[in-house]
């Protein structure tokens, strides 16, 4: 066996060439390649990687629930003590004065709780003694009030006296008695005022309440109020509904509002109409008093209930008011459940709105009647009638009935 001499390359490969023993000849035969197939498994390498995978993915799984109760740890670290100061807050604005944050360690939640204690310290120091002054004060003016009754007791017998005899007086002197006895009426109004505001400033107002019709309180304050509209030149109309207005009440305080309301409309509607409207739904009654006089503006109206304030200092009191009845109406509108409103406009008049619920315990959404007119004021006219000879000046008219209600007028 050789190499082939023959430079053609052999079609059938790289192969072993052979020539003849004669050497004339010779012949290349190539021979196949052998070919080896080696057969085995691979299940244990597979058993491997499956093995791997799922360690990898338990791996991740328990990474991310590691992570998961850190963060939630972290956080709730973190929320606790803000969740804790809100919860303390909203106790201490409540009226828990005592309630206090935990501070522990020297972290910013801890130097937080640090100061809100502190601050909470000093507020209930502040509110503490404020509670006492204003106890203090509410009790110097209930005590001054009961101590002034007897020597203005005296006072009053007094002043009786002399305005009985004013009619030998000389005209300064009997000036002087009628004088002394209507100030002498007004210092007793002040006093009594005085005297039911310390008892709704102590808590101790209670309420009368009773089965009463509304329309029939109305019309006891109206006709109260008549003879002071009359003096002023003002018309009051009341418009009354056919149905009844049955409510839960103190008939005393509820005509007391309605006089408070009435007597500062006719002193503010300058000669023009006083509207007295009384509606009434499933749940409550209201009643509107409207008058057509200088009116007031927005900032005026959400002071208007306030003690002793008035629209115009410079207005006298031509009624002899105390200053404190609109005040005390607030009081017994809020002792009854209800709402006490006002409205007002410059040179568009007022108007005020008393709602009531009918029984103890329904809790007020809306009110039957609207404060807020409709239209602008318009001022009504007052046509006079003539008087027929040998009737009283002061007596009232007829009262008369419309169509849909009563509609009465009272001068």
């Amino acid at each position: 066996m050789g190499s082939c001499g023959s430079r053609s390359r052999c079609p059938w490969g790289p192969g072993t060439c052979r020539r003849s023993s004669s050497g004339r000849t010779s012949t290349c035969r190539w021979s196949a390649p052998t070919r080896l197939f080696f057969l085995y498994s691979l299940q244990d390498e597979q058993d491997r990687l499956d093995f791997l995978q799922r360690t990898l993915a338990l791996a991740a799984l328990l990474l991310v629930g590691l992570l998961g109760g850190m963060t939630w740890l972290v956080t709730r670290q973190t929320v606790k003590p803000v969740r804790r100061a809100a919860q303390v807050a909203e106790r201490f604005a409540d009226g828990h004065l005592t309630e206090r944050m935990p501070a522990r360690g020297q972290d910013e939640i801890a130097t937080l709780a640090r100061s809100f204690n502190g601050m909470a310290e000093s507020l209930q120091d502040q509110i503490l003694r404020m509670e006492e002054l204003s106890a203090l004060q509410r009790r110097f003016v209930s005590d001054v009030s009961h101590e002034l009754r007897t020597p203005l007791t005296t006072i009053r017998m007094a002043g009786e006296v002399i305005h009985g005899a004013r009619e030998g007086f000389e005209p300064s002197v009997k000036r002087s008695a009628e004088l002394l006895a209507m100030q002498l009426d007004r210092f007793e109004d002040l006093l009594a005022d005085l005297l039911e505001i310390s008892r709704f400033d102590a808590g101790a107002a209670v309420l009368d309440a009773e089965g009463r019709d509304v329309r029939d309180v109305v019309m006891q304050a109206v006709d109260n109020v008549a003879p002071l509209a009359e003096r002023r030149g003002s018309w009051l109309q009341v418009s009354l509904p056919d149905e009844r207005c049955a409510a839960d009440l103190d008939p005393r305080r509820v005509e007391r509002i309605l006089r408070n309301l009435l007597v500062n409309a006719v002193e503010h509607a300058d000669g023009s109409t006083v509207e007295v409207t009384v509606g009434a739904d499933a749940h409550a009654v209201a009643v509107t008093v409207r008058d057509h006089g200088v009116g007031m503006t927005a900032d005026e109206a959400e002071h208007v209930f306030d003690r002793f304030w008035r629209a115009d200092p410079a207005r006298a009191r031509t009624t002899g008011g105390t200053g404190l009845g609109l005040a005390i109406s607030l009081e017994d509108a809020h002792l009854h459940g209800g709402w006490l409103e006002a409205w007002g406009r410059p040179r568009r008049g007022a108007s005020f709105r008393l709602t009531l619920p009918r029984r103890a315990g329904i809790r007020l959404t809306d009110s039957p009647l609207p404060l807020v007119p409709a239209e602008p004021a318009v001022a009504v006219a007052r046509v006079t009638a003539p008087r027929r000879p040998g009737t009283d000046p002061a007596a009232l008219p007829e009262l008369g009935h419309g169509p849909g209600g009563d509609d009465v007028e009272v001068r």
